[in-house]
């Protein structure tokens, strides 16, 4: 089977994560969590540092700081109405994979929002993880029912994974 995650790391602290299976695990239980298939779909991965993901946030988002995940869908897959179930990726073609879009992970963020948090950094990651593929799927937290909608699926996601709800106290 070939990986779903295309993986560039940037930042060697990563390696000790074990960010490869950590990713691939999460980016899989996702998209079979929302009844895609993983084969056939590919996201592209990029694990750096704050400084790299700051100079990202500033040329995409016009936000010069360093943030946890940041990501770019392949596909405007995003529904109309507030709350709405986006729209399903096109099919991936048999002959070659389907790009759902590209994810950019800080491990100084990543690592000092878990610490704050109390909760492992692998937790934390696979969370940010889920998060990001969800936005490739067109999910969003901006309103609020698409917001209370895509909190539902990352905790659900997670639950099958054995982690705790991150939104809860």
């Amino acid at each position: 089977m070939t990986a779903l995650i295309d993986i560039v790391i940037e930042d060697p602290r990563w390696e000790a994560v074990g960010l490869e299976a950590l990713a691939e695990r999460a980016a899989v239980t996702a998209l079979e969590y929302l009844g895609f298939p993983a084969q056939g779909y590919e996201v592209a991965l990029l694990a750096c540092d704050d400084a790299r993901i700051a100079d990202l946030n500033a040329e995409f988002r016009e936000k010069p700081t360093p943030t946890n995940v940041l990501s770019w869908p392949a596909s405007d897959l995003a529904a109309e109405q507030d709350g709405g179930t986006p729209i399903a990726p096109p099919p991936p073609d048999p002959m070659m994979r389907e790009s759902l879009g590209d994810i950019a992970i800080a491990y100084d963020t990543c690592l000092h929002e878990a610490e704050t948090g109390g909760k492992p950094l692998t937790d934390h990651v696979t969370h940010l993880i889920v998060h990001g593929v969800l936005h490739l799927l067109g999910y969003d937290h901006i309103r609020g029912r698409d917001a209370t909608l895509m909190e539902g699926l990352e905790t659900g996601i997670l639950g099958k994974m054995g982690i705790a709800d991150p939104y809860r106290e």
